[in-house]
């Protein structure tokens, strides 16, 4: 027969890893809604927005429904961001000429200037987040990460 107290400590063991896995989870939370505010200070943008603006760089034109799916962000915000980002001459919105219902977006000469000032921005403020850490402390970080957001895809709800 199996000794009742030792299920009681598994079982305790249990209670406590889940624990631990919840305050990560509660930690990277916390971490975002922290660095969120701070970011867009430091750089004067936010990171959806900045994200975009990457995404446009490196393309000569692509339509906004095809920009909303590489950045991963809902077609509503991608059009209340661009309609904003339009509004500071960022960026430039046209019509499908074939298909009114399509929308093209590019990055402006303005945009494109504006870029690389976020990313020298960009970088100061990645490196004061990691200024204590080493190359293979922020490698293995970089790979539990990787793997927490493949768990979290591989999730269907």
């Amino acid at each position: 027969m199996i000794d009742p107290s030792i299920k009681l400590k598994e079982e305790d063991a249990l209670s406590i890893s889940c624990r631990e896995e919840e305050k990560i989870i509660v930690q990277l939370n916390d971490i975002y809604k922290q660095m969120s505010p701070k970011f867009e200070r430091c750089t004067g943008i936010s990171q959806s927005r900045l994200d975009l603006l990457h995404k446009l760089f490196e393309v000569e034109e692509i339509s906004q429904t095809a920009l909303q799916r590489e950045v991963n962000i809902d077609s509503a915000a991608v059009t209340r961001h661009l309609k904003q980002l339009e509004g500071k001459g960022m960026v430039s919105r046209r019509k499908n000429p074939d298909d009114n219902r399509f929308t093209f977006v590019r990055l402006t000469e303005e945009g494109r200037q504006k870029i690389e000032a976020f990313r020298e921005e960009k970088e100061i403020f990645i490196s004061k987040v990691f200024k204590s850490f080493t190359k293979e402390e922020r490698s293995v970080l970089s790979d539990m990460l990787n793997r927490i957001q493949d768990n979290v895809q591989d999730i269907e709800y």
